[in-house]
C-alpha cells in the first residue's frame, strides 16, 4: 500500500494537469526511498521502477500498459490487470500470506539497486531504447541550424595569410 504522502503528491500532480508518467514517478520515488532506507531490496533498478509503476497503476493512475512487443506478454497482462484493479470501485484485499512472501523475497535482494550509479545506468539504457526522432523532425532541426561557414562561396576552405588582414 502506498504511503498517504505519495498518494497526495500524485493527486497534486493530477490536479496540476501533469502527465500520468509524472504522477507515477511519485510511486517510483517512494520505492527507491524504501530500498535506500532498508525496508526491502530489489534485484535491479529496473525492478524497483517496475514495482513503483505497478503501485501507481493499482492506486488509480491512468498509466497505460506497455505497447505490444516492447515487453513480454506476461508483463503487459500484469500491467493491464493492475490498471483495471486501480480503476475498479471494489478494492479487493490482498492475501496476507502472499504479501508476507513477496516482502520476504524482496528483503533477500540487494539494496544496491537504488544506488545513484545503478539508477544512472538504468536511465541511460532506457534512454537508448527509446526511438530516435522521426526523419522529418531531424531534417527540420538540421535546416534550422546555421550553415557551415567554414568554406568560401567558391567551395575552397579559407586560408588566412598571417601577414595581411585579407583572406
Amino acid at each position: 500500500m502506498p504511503e498517504k504522502e505519495t498518494l497526495e503528491r500524485a493527486e497534486q500532480d493530477k490536479r496540476e494537469g501533469k502527465s500520468p508518467s509524472t504522477q507515477a514517478g511519485e510511486f517510483v520515488r517512494e520505492e527507491i526511498h524504501h530500498i535506500r532506507e532498508g525496508k526491502h531490496g530489489a534485484a535491479s533498478a529496473k525492478q524497483a521502477v517496475a514495482i513503483g509503476l505497478s503501485k501507481a497503476r493499482r492506486a488509480g493512475v491512468d498509466l497505460a500498459p506497455p505497447k505490444k512487443g516492447s515487453v513480454s506478454e506476461k508483463t503487459r497482462k500484469s500491467a493491464a490487470r493492475d490498471s483495471s484493479r486501480g480503476h475498479s470501485r471494489k478494492k479487493k484485499a490482498v492475501s496476507a500470506a502472499r504479501s508476507r512472501s513477496s516482502e520476504a523475497a524482496l528483503k533477500r535482494e540487494p539494496h544496491s539497486a537504488a544506488s545513484h550509479k545503478a539508477l544512472s545506468r538504468q536511465a541511460k539504457s532506457a534512454a537508448r531504447t527509446r526511438k530516435k526522432a522521426p526523419q522529418e523532425r531531424r531534417e527540420r532541426s538540421r535546416s534550422a541550424r546555421p550553415p557551415n561557414n567554414s568554406r568560401h562561396e567558391s567551395g575552397q576552405a579559407h586560408v588566412w595569410n598571417h601577414f595581411s588582414l585579407e583572406p
